[in-house]
């Protein structure tokens, strides 16, 4: 009988190929994957929750040791009611708002400037939170109009600046052209930062909110808004 020879292109016999095929991710790694989605979700409105408890405590805590026990409503229900505490506040600073909105209230209030002023420290923080304070709560200039970015702090590297109040006339006669009042905040705390004045020719305005541009700034770059798209340079 002769032997029947095996055809040259077959494949020699042997055990079978057991090397896994990729048929997509394996158990372990989906595992992973919901793992981290989960935390996605569920960490910031848990840390948002948590904050917000922490401070209706502490309010709670400073507060209602102040009030006196007949108005406690604490003293009167069987129960905790978290939050009460914030609400006084509410009402308190409401009630100091409307009483100092008439004849009397304007006299005590700048009779306690008029004693804050005298002061030699305290005069100077106490300008400092008012004006900052009258700014961003009573809107009585533009701060913080625009998101802009200058090249900052050398040529070439570019920073995230926003556009604050008008300029100085001294700081327009100094420098000679059209300057823009930049402020430059730090990362991750958007509080403190630089005041820096810009020609308004190497100004690059982005079509970005103040707000996406806080978060940007906040979060170290992580957090990035859309897509901004620079605008033309403002002519000098």
């Amino acid at each position: 009988m002769s032997e029947i020879e095996n055809p040259p292109n077959a494949a020699p016999e042997g055990p079978e190929d057991l090397t896994p095929k990729k048929h997509g991710l394996g158990l372990g790694a989906r595992l992973r994957n919901y793992f981290l989605a989960g935390i996605l979700i569920t960490a910031p409105v848990s840390l948002t929750i948590y904050i917000a408890w922490l401070f209706i405590n502490w309010v709670d805590q400073t507060v209602l040791p102040l009030v006196p026990p007949e108005y406690n409503p604490e003293n009167y229900l069987p129960f905790s009611i978290p939050g009460i505490g914030l609400i006084i506040v509410l009402i308190v600073l409401t009630l100091i708002g409307a009483i100092t909105a008439g004849l009397f209230g304007r006299l005590t209030r700048q009779l306690m400037e008029s004693i804050l002023n005298r002061l030699p420290i305290i005069r100077s923080i106490y300008s400092a939170i008012k004006q900052i304070v009258e700014t961003v709560l009573a809107n009585q200039s533009a701060a913080f109009r625009d998101c802009v970015l200058v090249e900052f702090p050398r040529p070439g590297a570019w920073t995230l600046g926003f556009v604050t109040g008008s300029t100085p006339a001294e700081v327009k006669e100094s420098v000679g052209e059209d300057p823009v009042t930049i402020f430059v905040p730090t990362t991750p705390n958007p509080t403190s930062g630089y005041l820096i004045f810009v020609p308004k020719k190497d100004v690059k305005y982005l079509d970005m909110s103040v707000e996406d541009g806080i978060k940007l700034v906040v979060s170290g770059g992580i957090v990035a808004p859309g897509k901004a798209v620079p605008k033309k340079k403002a002519s000098a």
